[in-house]
């Protein structure tokens, strides 16, 4: 019987490890193949509803917009032939494309494509998130809050292979959005006959970027295999992309001992055993966490010295070295270190003057008004996070340090899966939540935008007139005031600050062990973090040394 025991083990494991070894193994090395490690699942392979980073990266890989990004973060023809001819001041766009871009089910890629995916995120009926950042797009706000039709929509197919675009004025960062992943183009046919299930599934769904997806099983792996119906797939050396979705940073480690992945994030207390191998990289990403505070769910909430006290309650500094090590900065601001530079090219971020520093003296008196204000002694609040290993030591982290500074106030933890973070942040179904920022475009409105009234990225109830106002000036009428415009959006983010309507912790750092192999690849600063395009694995180079093998 131990015997037969024995021999059934004995099979499960030769099955188990014929498939890692195999062309189709999420590990498997044979060939060129890029292997990459997730925190977390995609949402959908829908550019119309996407709104986390992680589907953004993806979609990099997957969709080729009208341009894409290259290392500088600046705008190069994808499936555009060329920069686009403006006229009308620069608020009329007409954009060539190429003949020879396809889809991957064989079909063409045309300017309908553009039109019809546009059109589509704009139609309320679609609810997407990212509606917003059309509404540079002529009427596009207002077919998107149910004032006009979807067919006035400042797009247009002139033919096949010609897009005139129209907006409300002239943006200096247009090229640059129109790489962003909702500007994706769509397959109409392919769409229609998925209906609501488009997205949902690699069958259900088509590509035209340098890759396809082959498989994608949720919660567990993603695999992506070169497009051959893709028109530059003469530079594309990759073969195939294999991600693999572990929420366990320290599991994604031994991975990578292992050499069973390429690319993995790791925790602050692996980076030090790491120190001296060829494969630790730290990079900063222009993308800020901090504590969303929903006001209509916690009415205490709409105390501002409460707000301020938890804000001024946390050592980020004590953050950022213990808990992350990983390259992030403690910030006190919004906008991110890299998004953009003023006008005397100094980074924007570095021109603002915030109250949220961590100051304890201050935290304690802001708690003791908002108490007396509030006529209570003690508060208590959920903060969600992540269910991921390190998502629980920050939120640890942040919750003694509230409590700590400021006795009266509970904080408890709830752990989610990513995605049911995001659906609660959406629905405002939500106490207080860590969440975090990434630029779509060159520009601080990237990030000033999304806490206007109304937007749907604003889950806090936080509203105020004045800084909708300087937003809205410094999207409109002082575009072509370059000064007065920085000092627009300068006035309107330390507004924001002073209320205090979010809590801004740290801005956002990756301590990478990448094999010393992968070459050429890209990573960004605004929109999908990376391009996969130009990678190629040289395996003359030992991975364990960096160098070239003897």
């Amino acid at each position: 019987m131990r015997k037969f025991k024995l021999f059934i083990i004995l099979i499960a494991l030769s099955v188990v490890l014929a498939g890692c070894g195999s062309a189709e193994g999420v590990y498997s090395d044979k060939g060129q193949v890029f292997r990459k490690v997730l925190p977390s699942d995609i949402s959908t392979l829908d550019s119309a509803l996407a709104t986390d980073t992680v589907s953004f990266d993806i979609f990099n890989q997957i969709y080729e917009g009208l341009y894409t990004l290259d290392k500088d973060d600046k705008a190069q023809p994808g499936v555009a032939k060329a920069m686009p001819k403006e006229s009308n001041g620069g608020k009329t766009l007409t954009i060539k494309l190429r003949k020879d871009a396809k889809w991957s089910n064989g079909d063409p890629v045309t300017a309908h494509d553009f039109e019809y995916a546009w059109k589509r995120v704009v139609n309320p009926d679609t609810a997407s998130e990212y509606a917003y950042i059309m509404y540079d797009l002529k009427n596009a706000e207002a077919i998107n809050m149910g004032k006009k039709d979807v067919d006035e929509l400042g797009v247009k197919a002139v033919d096949d292979h010609t897009l005139k675009v129209e907006l409300t004025k002239p943006i200096p960062y247009i090229n640059e959005m129109f790489a962003f992943g909702t500007f994706m183009p769509l397959n109409e046919k392919v769409v229609k006959k998925n209906g609501d299930q488009y997205g949902t599934t690699a069958a259900k769904t088509v590509f035209n970027g340098p890759f396809k997806v082959k498989e994608w099983k949720v919660e567990d792996k993603i695999q992506l295999v070169k497009n051959e119906d893709y028109w530059d797939k003469k530079q594309v050396h990759l073969d195939r992309v294999n991600y693999k979705v572990l929420k366990d940073q320290q599991a994604g480690a031994s991975l990578y001992d292992t050499g069973s992945v390429d690319d993995t994030t790791i925790t602050a207390d692996r980076v030090d055993k790491y120190a001296d191998n060829p494969g630790l990289k730290k990079r900063l990403l222009a993308s800020t966490f901090y504590i969303k505070m929903n006001q209509d769910n916690v009415p205490e909430f709409k105390n501002k010295d409460l707000r301020l006290a938890i804000a001024q309650s946390i050592d980020k500094e004590g953050y950022v070295n213990s808990v992350k090590n990983n390259g992030s900065e403690a910030t006190n601001g919004f906008t991110a270190k890299l998004t953009a530079e003023t006008p005397d090219a100094k980074d924007f971020s570095e021109s603002i003057d915030s109250p949220l520093t961590y100051n304890p003296k201050a935290a304690k008196k802001h708690f003791e008004k908002a108490k007396k204000d509030l006529g209570v002694k003690n508060i208590t609040f959920t903060m969600n996070t992540e269910d991921t290993p390190d998502a629980k030591i920050s939120a640890e982290y942040i919750k003694s340090q509230v409590e700590s500074t400021l006795p009266g106030v509970t904080l408890k933890i709830k752990q989610l899966p990513f995605k049911q973070r995001l659906n609660q942040e959406s629905t405002e179904a939500f106490e207080a939540s860590l969440s975090g920022w990434g630029p779509d475009y060159p520009d601080p409105l990237t990030f000033l935008n999304i806490m206007t009234t109304g937007n749907s990225n604003n889950n806090t109830a936080w509203s105020s007139k004045e800084y909708d106002k300087l937003v809205k000036d410094a999207n409109g009428k002082l575009l072509k005031k370059p000064e007065e415009r920085n000092a627009a959006m300068k006035q309107a983010e330390e507004l924001m600050l002073n209320d205090a309507p979010v809590a801004p912790i740290y801005q956002k750092g990756e301590a990478h062990l990448t094999n010393p192999q992968v070459k050429g690849l890209v990573y960004h600063q605004i929109g999908g973090d990376t391009t996969l395009k130009d990678v190629t694995i040289d395996k003359d180079i030992d991975p364990k040394t960096g160098k070239k093998k003897d």
